[in-house]
């Protein structure tokens, strides 16, 4: 089998010699490997984060350099915004709610601290919380349900998006209920929801689990409340204006 510079820096998955050959000249042999290396170390992290955001799902790119922190979003304390952006709360195993009308700025803040976190290798992963319930009831019926609650194994992130847009039955109740059991204290979360916590009977129907979910939730949370209207619906109004 014959080999060229360029076949085998592709076999290897060394993308930057090629482009570092010109660089020979003026620079000895240990300054041009370790500039070799630093690239291709830089070149495999960059694979990984790309890897982590695709595996991750997101419905949309936002990142926190687009999102606008507004007097509207009411916070605990003055620690929360700080320990948000700063991912403390995932290496505390804390979670994150963000409650409050349709469109003021929930999904963009969730979506784009999971994107940071993608960013500095952790692993995550957002879901639609109407579409989890449809594949854990799915897993169920298939007796595919430890081998879908092992997806999440290595997952340090987990983002639920849209928490009581739908009711659930009872059998989707109870496997969620057990999937963010099992996460408890072990994983951070995140959920968005257009619903107040007194509300969330209407979607899990059953009040002592409601109650038991909710407590797990909001035991080390940090918990966001977005008031004011929807920026989506103001920003379509002064474009028909």
């Amino acid at each position: 089998m014959s080999h060229t510079l360029e076949s085998t820096c592709q076999e290897l998955r060394l993308s930057r010699i090629p482009y570092l050959i010109d660089s020979v000249e003026g620079a000895t042999k240990e300054e041009w490997l370790l500039d070799l290396l630093i690239h291709e170390v830089e070149a495999k992290e960059q694979r990984r984060i790309e890897r982590l955001i695709k595996q991750a799902k997101f419905s949309s790119h936002k990142t926190l350099e687009m999102f606008e922190w507004h007097d509207q979003i009411l916070v605990q304390d003055h620690q929360t915004k700080e320990q948000l952006t700063s991912l403390d709360f995932i290496q505390s195993n804390q979670n994150v709610v963000c409650i409050g009308a349709p469109g003021t700025g929930k999904t963009h803040l969730a979506s784009a601290l999971g994107y940071k976190a993608c960013r500095q290798g952790i692993e995550t992963r957002f879901w639609r919380v109407s579409d989890l319930v449809i594949e854990l009831e799915k897993a169920w019926k298939e007796s595919q349900l430890e081998r879908f609650k092992k997806r999440f194994n290595r997952v340090q992130l987990i983002i639920l998006d849209e928490m009581g847009y739908v009711p659930f039955n009872k059998n989707g109740s109870e496997l969620l209920f057990q999937l963010i059991s099992d996460w408890y204290e072990t994983k951070s979360i995140i959920i968005t929801s257009n619903l107040e916590f007194s509300s969330w009977n209407k979607v899990f129907i059953d009040p002592r689990l409601t109650s038991a979910l909710v407590d797990r939730l909001i035991h080390h949370a940090h918990i966001l409340t977005f008031t004011g209207e929807s920026y989506r619906l103001k920003n379509a109004l002064s474009k028909i204006e």
